[in-house]
């Protein structure tokens, strides 16, 4: 059995808020974050919509750059997101 790769994702929050996170499963992760029983933030911040996201190398890899994504400014990140 292959396993699945780790993927990087940005959400869109009910706030327009921005929500980066890894997950190996991303469409059942989705669906967690909707269902409020995703990360803590995002259960206050439902519904929530994916507007980015990327594969990575590793967990290692994923959680690296999900912690660079997570020091960028919500101005860096919307120039980021492709349109």
């Amino acid at each position: 059995m292959t396993a699945k790769p780790w993927v990087v994702y940005i959400l869109r929050c009910a706030d327009g808020s921005l929500y980066t996170g890894i997950t190996t499963d991303l469409e059942a992760r989705l669906l967690k974050h909707n269902a409020g029983k995703g990360g803590a933030y995002t259960r206050s911040h439902t519904p929530v919509a994916l507007v980015w996201h990327e594969e990575a190398a590793s967990e290692s890899a994923a959680r690296k750059r999900e912690a660079e994504i997570k020091t960028w400014s919500k101005t860096k990140k919307e120039r980021f997101i492709p349109r």
